[in-house]
């Protein structure tokens, strides 16, 4: 069950990085908005894709949609206070590496992610 959720929930997260970034591009090229705008739609319109698919179909949540999407979003909140953290943390550990940038990304968006399901999981749609 549990290596179900973990694939779904990547599969999941990859798409709303995907849909994130299309409407991103999308806003810049057809609409000509600011970039910070286009971005600020897109994680947007990326969180609420992964909000659906993994209340529906990574976790098959029944529950009320109302309080599951406060606690998202909740979730989401912390989640990006962490990320912040931890690549701004890791980069001063790595001062000086070479790939300093691409190693704190990677740590910081492994570690959300996986607060991000742990969260998901056991708080957002853990009470059917």
């Amino acid at each position: 069950m549990i290596r179900r959720e973990v694939f779904i929930f990547l599969v999941v997260g990859l798409t709303s990085v995907m849909v994130d970034y299309i409407i991103y591009s999308a806003l810049q090229w057809i609409v000509w908005t600011s970039v910070n705008t286009a971005k600020a739609v897109g994680f947007v319109s990326g969180s609420f894709f992964s909000y659906c698919a993994n209340r529906s179909w990574t976790f098959g949540h029944t529950g009320r949609v109302l309080s599951s999407l406060w606690r998202f979003a909740f979730l989401y909140a912390i989640t990006l206070g962490v990320n912040v953290v931890a690549n701004s943390a890791t980069l001063k550990l790595l001062d000086g590496y070479p790939q300093a940038v691409l190693a704190s990304f990677i740590f910081a968006t492994c570690l959300s992610a996986i607060l991000n399901f742990l969260g998901m999981k056991f708080t957002v749609f853990g009470n059917n």
